[in-house]
């Protein structure tokens, strides 16, 4: 489903990520670890055309990320609240992401049904912008919007970031049933081992832009992944 190769981004001199080879297949649970400046946000914004390789390439079911917009219809994501319109209520910025992917109000409602409890009766009916949600609340919607037009591909950086447990053990099981029900290849980018742990099948740490480890998720992961980074 994605496949990178060669791959590198240069800021002047300092080269802050240098991938030669991941291949990610359809429908995984795919974690990315690592301290800050490791390169986790960097990769996805690559693969989000966010910003241009300065070698290499990423594919995105064959469709070379930085030359084509073709991979954009199946594809979703949420980084960060930039991604979001703060002008708007929560209401207005879902029907207006199921605009942009052919859904209609009823579709996005009948979706938006589907997840009251993770949104806890705190992001719709508030007459808010969403600029004036909390951050944890601000990254519900987002995260929700992403999910708009069963898209086949979503990328989550920090999705467990500023959400109270009841919400991450509520997403924890969201991104489970994206991925072993409905076949959606989930990527996830998180400084929480224990979380990554819980919902990804296989989990790659990066270091100084670099694949350092990757691994299939399995009992012995997280201590292992602990040992790693306590080192």
């Amino acid at each position: 489903m994605i496949t990178t190769s060669n791959l590198s981004k240069k800021y002047k001199t300092n080269l802050v990520l240098n991938i030669q080879s991941l291949d990610i297949p359809k429908g995984q649970s795919f974690g990315l670890v690592g301290n800050n400046g490791a390169g986790k946000t960097t990769f996805f914004s690559l693969l989000l055309d966010l910003i241009q390789p300065t070698s290499g390439y990423i594919k995105n079911n064959e469709i070379l990320v930085h030359e084509s917009e073709e991979w954009k219809p199946f594809t979703s994501s949420f980084i960060d609240e930039s991604f979001l319109i703060g002008y708007l209520t929560a209401e207005e910025y879902f029907y207006f992401i199921g605009e942009l992917r052919n859904q209609n109000k009823a579709d996005v409602d009948a979706l938006l049904a589907q997840f009251e409890d993770f949104f806890h009766g705190e992001i719709l009916n508030q007459k808010k912008y969403l600029r004036d949600l909390s951050k944890g609340n601000q990254k519900k919607a987002g995260i929700v919007a992403a999910l708009i037009g069963n898209p086949e591909v979503i990328v989550l950086d920090e999705p467990f970031a500023n959400l109270d447990p009841t919400t991450q053990i509520r997403l924890k099981q969201i991104i489970k049933d994206l991925a072993e029900t409905k076949g959606v290849t989930v990527l996830i980018s998180s400084h929480d081992l224990m979380h990554v742990t819980d919902v990804c099948e296989r989990i790659v740490v990066l270091e100084k832009g670099e694949i350092i480890k990757d691994l299939a998720t399995n009992e012995a992961t997280l201590k292992e992944l602990e040992a790693y980074f306590a080192s």
